[in-house]
């Protein structure tokens, strides 16, 4: 079994009440709609929920569910400031379990299906040597900087087709996986060697600003239109 970390205060500046807001006509928004989909996850016992929003609280409590835990997170690790790396530390002073998933209300089309999945992946990945999961987008493209091409050498094949070009991965924060002993050894919600489990399509999606919002409310729309 394993225990979801799912962090979610008050105060979002790029998108005021990003996580309780309605969302695409779904009251309770980002929060409802994650509540919905971890409670669904079959190796899931444990939903750790912590915020500092009074809002947020209201909307899990309606739950009713005993697997949903409020951990009302101290100001001084609520705010703008805080850094990733402060709420890790904070991770093993309200979580005891062995595995923790981390995920964020921001991805709302990671389904449980994918999350199992991911899970599972987890855990046969430990047999082969990975010490920990997490999402990534991939990316096998055209990549530049201010100085050029990076991931291809335009000296030998100005326009090489994509599919020889290296692979590349970009964190796109939707699931990581780390046990309780990889928390406390380095620090991190990854340990030295995460298996890079790949998410596609919508799945990667991830709301930071108030476009992200307003499409991900039409794409959401759209998917349940029918339902």
């Amino acid at each position: 079994m394993i225990t979801v970390f799912l962090p979610c205060r008050a105060g979002s500046e790029r998108v005021p009440l990003k996580n309780t807001k309605t969302f695409a006509g779904v009251e309770g928004g980002l929060v409802n709609i994650k509540l919905r989909e971890l409670l669904k996850i079959k190796s899931v016992d444990t939903i750790v929920l912590s915020t500092n929003d009074e809002k947020v609280i209201e909307i899990a409590r309606a739950f009713k569910s005993d697997k949903i835990i409020i951990d009302v997170r101290p100001e001084h690790l609520a705010t703008s400031a805080t850094s990733t790396d402060e709420l890790i530390n904070y991770i093993p002073e309200i979580i005891t379990d062995e595995h923790v998933l981390w995920t964020h209300v921001t991805s709302p089309f990671l389904s449980h299906e994918i999350y199992d999945e991911a899970i599972k992946m987890y855990f046969n990945s430990l047999k082969e040597g990975y010490d920990s999961l997490m999402s990534v987008n991939k990316l096998q493209t055209f990549l530049w900087d201010e100085k050029g091409s990076i991931n291809y050498d335009r000296k030998q094949e100005k326009w090489p087709r994509t599919q020889t070009l290296p692979r590349l991965y970009e964190i796109n924060s939707g699931i990581f996986i780390n046990s309780m002993g990889g928390y406390k050894k380095l620090s991190d919600r990854i340990g030295n060697k995460p298996f890079l489990f790949e998410t596609h399509g919508y799945a990667s999606f991830d709301i930071d600003w108030p476009e992200d919002f307003e499409l991900g409310e039409l794409i959401y729309k759209s998917l349940n239109k029918d339902k």
